[in-house]
């Protein structure tokens, strides 16, 4: 039995995907595009802190699941609802593609970015909301468990705004690099939904376990 599973204690391992080849630096969002998968150092190392027998998560975008794959989750259970941010039209743009097309909408998404939503796409505070809801609902299913969560940027500071009680704008000021580790604990209370605590984020190419 896990250590977690004695002491009440459910164990999240917040992994953001390997990179994306973007030369053109297209805004990707939902678009799928394959990982690069080169970095064999990084993803050795990585691989090498992450606990045995833990439940693997990745969501329906294919950089996540080859990610989760590269790193030994061998069949992660994909969760639409951690995915990232959907940029409606201004997917497969450039950022000068998107103001030169939509340039109003650009002012009023740049003036807001965490309440303001791309055309046909969603907003970030619609992000945490989501994943607001999948998160507790996972940690439900597996209570006691180890899971490890190849996901987004977008999802993984979420993530963080529901630990911590952020706002979504203040959640938008995390840095969350590829394949960068972010550990968060749900602690049981008795009669109650327990609690977050923060134990790491951000961290690359970690040398010990957290």
């Amino acid at each position: 039995m896990s250590n977690s599973m004695m002491d009440g204690v459910t164990r999240w391992w917040l992994i953001r995907h390997a990179p994306v080849l973007n030369p053109e630096g297209l805004i990707y969002g939902q678009d799928d595009p394959p990982a690069d998968l080169g970095d064999g150092a990084a993803l050795t190392a990585l691989a090498a802190v992450l606990p045995e027998d833990a439940r693997w998560v990745a969501t329906h975008l294919r950089r996540t699941i080859q990610t989760a794959q590269a790193l030994g989750g061998r069949d992660p259970l994909a969760v639409p609802e951690l995915a990232e941010q959907h940029f409606g039209s201004w997917q497969g743009l450039t950022h000068d593609g998107v103001s030169a097309r939509f340039p109003e909408e650009a002012r009023r998404f740049w003036a807001a970015p965490a309440t303001e939503r791309p055309p046909g796409g969603e907003s970030f505070a619609e992000v945490m909301a989501r994943v607001a809801s999948a998160l507790p609902r996972l940690t439900a299913e597996g209570a006691g468990r180890d899971h490890v969560a190849v996901i987004h940027g977008g999802s993984i500071r979420a993530a963080l705004a529901l630990a911590l009680d952020l706002t979504p704008e203040a959640a938008l000021r995390v840095a969350v690099n590829t394949l960068s580790l972010t550990r968060l604990d749900h602690i049981a209370l008795p009669g109650g939904e327990g609690v977050w605590r923060v134990v790491t984020v951000n961290a690359n190419m970690p040398a010990r376990p957290f």
